[in-house]
């Protein structure tokens, strides 16, 4: 399968900091890819590095075959990029930021207006021609962006977390949009902090201290996590975290909403620990079942054995 994204080796240092270590990764043609990590996990630098935004310190970048470094414009003209921050022209109308980034981009008149017009159709933002950028929404602000971005027919979507901050709705009408871009191959990176948006995705990488620790599809990502999971409900949860640390075969202990997260080698035998500790511990209301495994619980029990 032909890779829309090549990174081999791919590093960044940042005077003593090292937010980029040596990172390997394919993302496939057509593809649409996670990358999830906490802040400060290098997503935002891995995402700047493939569009040419600052230079590696050492490896190499590649799009549709293209190095990074040996040809930048080219790489450009194929890649459209959204930052994690708005960062279009609050005092511009919807309408006059389509204009300046198609300008930008060398979008010629006759284009850009049937581009404008479909990618303002695509994003429901038709009656909102004439608003200033800064007036709108959040959901409205990401995709404006996104349809700036796209003024210029990219190849290859990188964005980074775009939907932070966006209210539930928006977020599920974003990526409505991004699943009918996919339709027409084109290549989507994105970087989430929501394990719910990455499980939307064909694969899906883990990215810790600057390394990809993991890669696959939810589902191999899933298969591979060894142990189980046990979830636990209790009204003194914070008290119960630390009793519950301390059993023998628990790997971690995570808060989840109004409930906690055993990580476990053994579910049936802790389970059994864990009724004794919290009973002897004066938690008397409690409720224990098995749970079925999240991405997030891989992740954890990723980031727990890379010390």
């Amino acid at each position: 399968m032909s890779e829309a994204v090549d990174l081999r080796g791919l590093t960044k240092d940042f005077g003593d900091l090292r937010a980029v270590d040596g990172l390997d990764l394919r993302v496939h043609r057509g593809e649409m890819f996670a990358l999830v990590g906490p802040d400060g996990a290098g997503k935002t630098t891995c995402m700047r590095l493939i569009c040419g935004a600052m230079l590696p310190t050492d490896g190499e970048a590649f799009v549709e075959g293209v190095g990074v470094t040996e040809d930048p414009e080219r790489v450009k003209r194929m890649v459209g990029y959204m930052s994690q921050r708005f960062s279009l022209y609050g005092e511009l109308s919807v309408a006059e930021n389509l204009r300046f980034f198609s300008d930008l981009r060398g979008v010629k008149s006759k284009e850009r207006l049937q581009r404008a017009g479909e990618l303002l159709s695509m994003t429901r933002l038709q009656e909102f021609t004439a608003r200033r950028a800064e007036q709108l929404s959040g959901g409205m602000k990401q995709k404006l962006a996104l349809a700036c971005t796209l003024i210029h027919v990219p190849r290859v979507l990188l964005l980074d977390e775009p939907t932070t901050g966006v209210d539930p709705v928006s977020r599920r009408e974003f990526w409505r949009i991004l699943h009918n871009l996919k339709k027409n191959d084109v290549t989507i990176l994105v970087s989430t902090p929501y394990m719910d948006e990455a499980e939307r995705c064909d694969r899906v990488g883990f990215v810790h201290h600057g390394k990809l620790i993991d890669v696959g599809t939810p589902d191999e990502l899933l298969d591979g996590l060894a142990g189980g999971v046990l979830r636990v409900y209790t009204p003194r949860a914070f008290a119960a975290q630390k009793v519950l640390g301390g059993i023998a075969g628990v790997e971690s202990v995570q808060m989840f909403g109004d409930r906690l997260h055993l990580l476990c080698g053994d579910p049936g035998t802790v389970r059994t620990a864990a009724v004794s500790a919290l009973e002897n511990a004066g938690h008397g209301d409690f409720k224990i079942e098995t749970a079925a495994p999240t991405l997030e619980d891989v992740f954890v029990s990723l980031t727990s054995h890379q010390g």
